[in-house]
């Protein structure tokens, strides 16, 4: 049988491609610790609960939640400074997702012809620098209102692990969420002559002690919309956390670090710790 072996979060800030290897040594370092840690895991399969920027899907057809289960998939298709890359997607195992989905009571979308933004492919490209271990991307709609609420995030996060655990092959799997705490992008907070701004870092550091001491219920009360507007207009993107969190079975996450200047951490869980 199937298990979720690890629980990761991290962030997708386009540009990190770019400033890594210019000497930003905070996030190039947080990148390589998780990136062992994954590895360390041994995953033979990955989840990413992911915020697609209207890349993947836009306003003509924009699912809540959506699961993404072709054979493979391409990225970035945005402008992030990376090559194109194709990855693996774990069919079966997306398929079973949105099965067990459909019989839980959840709306879901799927795809089987998809290509991937930066969201996705930033977190592959210091995650899995070389060799792709097959993915199953799993969209939350964190950008355009009206968003699904922290407490839909969260059961839609323990149904995949519960999906994952009811699958019949034995597999190891990882959780990874993808996305930002406290940041606004191109919106009226930003720096002067900047297009982001993490307006509000008292937020940040009360999500990342709720997530150490494994507050979900904490997290979850917290993050309403009205909160996680004031916040920035991405910090619906912790709702990929919350997703992550449900799916690992809400257990407390190492803090690998956090950049308070652009408002994320990086997290992480094993069952094997």
């Amino acid at each position: 049988m199937a298990r979720v072996v690890a629980g990761f979060n991290v962030p997708h800030t386009p540009y990190l491609p770019v400033t890594v290897p210019k000497g930003d040594t905070l996030n190039g370092g947080l990148f390589e610790q998780t990136r062992e840690l994954l590895e360390a895991s041994r995953p033979d399969a990955v989840v990413i609960f992911d915020d697609d920027h209207v890349n993947t899907f836009f306003l003509d057809n924009l699912p809540t939640f959506a699961v993404g289960f072709a054979d493979a998939m391409s990225g970035p298709n945005d402008e992030a400074p990376l090559p194109t890359r194709e990855v693996p997607i774990h069919a079966d195992l997306g398929r079973a997702i949105y099965t067990h989905g459909i019989r839980s009571g959840f709306d879901l979308a799927r795809t089987e012809k998809l290509t991937v933004d930066h969201s996705i492919m930033v977190p592959l490209h210091f995650l899995m620098p070389e060799k792709l271990v097959p993915v199953v991307p799993f969209f939350i709609n964190c950008l355009v209102p009206p968003f699904p609420s922290a407490g839909r995030a969260h059961a839609v996060g323990k149904m995949v692990g519960e999906a994952v655990e009811a699958f019949p092959e034995d597999l190891r799997v990882a959780v990874i969420a993808s996305g930002s705490i406290n940041h606004e992008v191109a919106g009226p907070r930003v720096l002067p002559g900047e297009i982001w701004n993490a307006p509000d870092p008292g937020w940040l550091e009360e999500v990342v002690a709720w997530l150490e001491a494994g507050q979900v219920e904490e997290i979850v009360e917290h993050a309403t919309d009205e909160r996680l507007d004031a916040v920035g207009n991405v910090a619906h993107e912790l709702l990929t956390i919350i997703a992550m969190l449900g799916a690992i079975g809400d257990q407390p996450l190492r803090i690998v670090g956090k950049d308070t200047r652009l408002g994320h951490c990086f997290t992480a869980w094993s069952a094997d710790a």
